[in-house]
């Protein structure tokens, strides 16, 4: 049980605990906040430990070791989150770790613990009548609103990150209908760009980078902030919550969350898998397989809804 028991540390577990914290902070100069948060979860282990009688950390056993996981999940009160049992145990594991190299214990207990694997967080996306709503919030003849909006056409319609975004010089517009990336790695691809978006590239780069590059120093960026220096990715993501907040939009939005629904978009109209692959620069088909699940769910649902014997 959790309670008065996990908030004590005394006994030699607890010499064992402190030895290994002030390893953390000597030899590895952990910050004091990260220390912090061990201490927290080595108390928590050191409570457990004692109320099941055991007060030397090299009589724990493997078994003990199971044995308190399953504690964290099921047995304490309130349980812990899937995330902070994997942080548990590998404090645990370091301390155990740590006493075998000082030649405090003769084996590593836990050399055989898994931390429980997260559950996979699927992608989130908006609706496209959510990215339509937040294109129609930009709309104006600004300089920064002209901006504004071709970042967001650009995003959404090449499923661009937002460091390869802010990283493009206007060289980089190869032509009227494709643009070149470079993602993680250096590693460059070409992604066409849809006539929505060139339409607000055009309009951008006659009526608005003039005018914004005339503010600063000459630079070769393509998108430019108020002082016309290249527009950094603080401001790219401030003007994708704002125009989504504009919109009327509840959901937290980023520049990722268009990079998400341009998968997700393209897949749901029948892209083939390998081809958003291609788009997205991602170097494994699996990761672009997460979003297959997202459109799956996205049927499960709608089916589940509408069909008359789904329920």
């Amino acid at each position: 049980m959790a309670g008065a028991a996990e908030g004590r540390s005394d006994g030699v577990t607890a010499a064992g605990i402190e030895e290994y914290l002030r390893h953390l902070a000597i030899e590895r100069g952990l910050a004091r906040n990260t220390l912090a948060a061990y201490r927290r979860d080595l108390t928590i282990y050191d409570g457990w430990l004692e109320a099941r009688g055991i007060r030397d950390l090299a009589a724990v056993t493997d078994t003990d070791l199971g044995a308190f996981q399953r504690h964290l999940a099921a047995e304490r009160q309130p349980p812990l989150a899937t995330s902070s049992i994997a942080r548990v145990l590998s404090a645990v594991r370091g301390l155990h770790r740590f006493l075998l190299a000082e030649g405090d214990v003769e084996t590593d207990a836990s050399r055989d613990v898994r931390p429980p694997k997260p559950p996979r967080r699927l992608p989130k996306a908006i609706p496209v009548e959510d990215v339509e709503a937040m294109l129609a919030a930009t709309e104006g003849d600004e300089p920064l609103r002209l901006r504004d909006r071709a970042v967001l056409e650009l995003l959404y319609a090449t499923g661009a990150r937002v460091s390869e975004l802010t990283a493009l010089n206007v060289d980089d517009l190869v032509d009227d209908e494709v643009v070149r990336l470079f993602g993680k790695g250096g590693k460059q691809r070409i992604v066409p760009v849809g006539s929505y978006a060139r339409a607000a590239l055009d309009a951008y780069l006659v009526r608005a980078r003039p005018l914004l590059s005339a503010l600063g120093r000459a630079t070769p960026a393509l998108f430019l902030g108020a002082r016309g220096g290249r527009l950094g990715r603080q401001a790219v993501w401030d003007l994708v919550s704002d125009a989504a907040e504009r919109a009327g939009i509840t959901a937290d939005v980023s520049p990722h969350t268009l990079r998400h629904s341009f998968a997700t978009h393209l897949l749901a109209g029948g892209a083939d898998v390998r081809v958003v692959q291609e788009l997205l620069g991602h170097s494994s088909v699996a990761t672009t397989q997460i979003y297959t699940l997202v459109t799956v769910d996205t049927l499960r649902e709608m089916y589940t809804q509408a069909h008359p014997r789904a329920r």
